[in-house]
């Protein structure tokens, strides 16, 4: 079963563009997903820029991996360490936690997630 953060059925984070390890809409993980992309972000440009001064450039288009480039307000499946860094650097993006994976919290403070939950 897939579970979200809150205890409810997992729902899609985002399918244009086509986000999750699986690229199914969904973040969830499995044995091959060693980045654990299990929090359903909405990326901000301080984000952005954060992760890309981490060395993961996630806004610059890669065609060959079929990758948009990621801009400004879109969802997006996070790896949680790189959300819980950004967290600890003060530039964490909004999450939906409906989509956010169960398992993120073996990583992450269910506190933390609402804190920084998307306003519906």
């Amino acid at each position: 079963m897939r579970t979200n953060v809150l205890g409810g059925p997992l729902e899609c984070c985002c399918t244009s563009p086509l986000t999750g390890f699986y690229r199914d809409g969904y973040c969830r993980t499995g044995a091959d997903d060693l980045g654990l992309h299990t929090v359903c972000a909405v990326v901000s440009d301080s984000f952005l820029r954060f992760s890309k001064a981490r060395g993961n450039d996630l806004s610059t288009p890669r065609p060959e991996y079929e990758f948009p480039g990621l801009s400004d307000g879109d969802k997006w499946c996070l790896c949680v360490e790189r959300w819980k860094e950004a967290l600890e650097a003060g530039c964490a993006p909004a999450v939906v936690l409906e989509a956010c994976h169960i398992s993120a919290l073996e990583f992450v403070d269910l506190a933390d997630l609402k804190a920084h939950a998307l306003s519906n």
